[in-house]
C-alpha cells in the first residue's frame, strides 16, 4: 500500500493511494486446481474449455479487482481499478454531502467493485476505510490506505 498527500503553500492538499491485495488473487487462482480436477472428464483427457476460462477469470481479477487507487482533493473523489484503471469511478466535491473513516470488518469487505441502487463498494481489504456520503443519499465505500488523510483533503477543500 502507499499513500501520499501534498500541499503547497497556497494549495490544496490532494491525497492519493493505492491499496493492494494480491494474497486474494493469489488464492483464488490456488482454489481454482480443485474445480478443474473435479471438472476433468471422465474418460481421463483434459478439458482445454474450462482450463482456459479458469485462466481468463484469474487474469480478469488480476488486472481488474488487483487494487483500487484513489485521489481526493478539490476535484472530488477518483477511484481507479486494477492495472488500467478500469472500472473507474469520479464523484465532484459537489457530490458529496459527507467524508467519514470507518472500520470495515473482514465479513463486510465486497472484494472488488459493487454497485447496488444504494451504495457502491469499491474494496480490497478491511480495515480503516473511506466512505462517502452522497447528496443524492447513496454510499460509496472505497479502499485507502490512509483513509483519515484523505477526508482531511477533502475536508480542507469544502472549508475554503
Amino acid at each position: 500500500m502507499t499513500a501520499s498527500a501534498w500541499a503547497g503553500p497556497g494549495r490544496y492538499a490532494i491525497y492519493t493511494g493505492r491499496a493492494t491485495n494480491w494474497p486474494v488473487v493469489a488464492l483464488s487462482a490456488v482454489l481454482a486446481v480443485p474445480l478443474l480436477i473435479m471438472g476433468k472428464p471422465a474418460d481421463g483427457r483434459a478439458a482445454a474449455v474450462p482450463l482456459l476460462l479458469v485462466v481468463v477469470g484469474v487474469l480478469a481479477e488480476a488486472v481488474t479487482a488487483g487494487s483500487v487507487r484513489t485521489t481526493a482533493g478539490p476535484n472530488g473523489v477518483s477511484v481507479r481499478f486494477g492495472l488500467f484503471g478500469w472500472p473507474r469511478c469520479t464523484y465532484r466535491l459537489d457530490q458529496i454531502a459527507h467524508a467519514e473513516v470507518i472500520d470495515l470488518p473482514l465479513w463486510r469487505v465486497a472484494y472488488g467493485f459493487w454497485w447496488t441502487p444504494r451504495r457502491t463498494c469499491c474494496t480490497v481489504r478491511s480495515g480503516p476505510t473511506l466512505r462517502l456520503t452522497l447528496r443524492t443519499g447513496r454510499t460509496v465505500t472505497v479502499t485507502v490506505p490512509d483513509a483519515p488523510a484523505a477526508v482531511a483533503a477533502l475536508r480542507e477543500a469544502t472549508a475554503t
